[in-house]
């Protein structure tokens, strides 16, 4: 049994110490995916929109903000996306945080084994293999194979902080 399914929350640390933040969402991202603040969008009562990752490459580095579950209507990180305009909630680690984050499965076959190094997909906010990248910031926790490897899988990873 991995984390993903022991844990009802995505940030897993039991005492997480990293910056919390509240955002508007553009898009329908689902908790666990990397947000990055959309360019040219002016604030809403200093509140500003983040949008799944948006860089110029996989793997580019920016600052690092997961999209968290919305506490506040009693979803959990399994439930539906947040849907455009919503109120979303971030949580920016710090090396060493625990989280349940989004992976895809961009080869087909990629399977995940602990210690192995992710970058963040530019476009999804999703976590993929490394590759010719700038940025790691992520490492897996537990072993998922492909067969296990379906849409929208959390796993369990640590931030490194590069």
């Amino acid at each position: 049994m991995g984390m993903r399914d022991v844990f009802n929350t995505i940030v897993v640390s039991p005492q997480p110490v990293g910056r919390w933040k509240e955002c508007i969402v553009d898009g329908t991202p689902k908790p666990g995916t990397v947000m990055t603040i959309k360019a040219a969008v002016e604030p809403v009562n200093g509140c500003f929109t983040y949008e799944a990752f948006n860089a110029d490459a996989d793997g580019d580095k920016r600052v690092i903000a997961v999209l968290c579950e919305d506490r506040l209507q009693g979803k959990t990180v399994d439930s539906t996306a947040y849907v455009a305009g919503d109120r979303g909630f971030l949580y920016f680690p710090i090396p060493g945080d625990e989280l349940l984050m989004l992976v895809t499965n961009a080869a087909g076959t990629d399977q995940f084994a602990i210690g192995d190094l992710l970058m963040v997909d530019d476009g999804t906010g999703k976590l993929i293999g490394t590759g010719s990248n700038e940025s790691e910031p992520f490492q897996v926790l537990e072993t998922l194979a492909p067969v296990a490897l379906t849409a929208d899988v959390l796993l369990h990873v640590m931030f490194t902080g590069y």
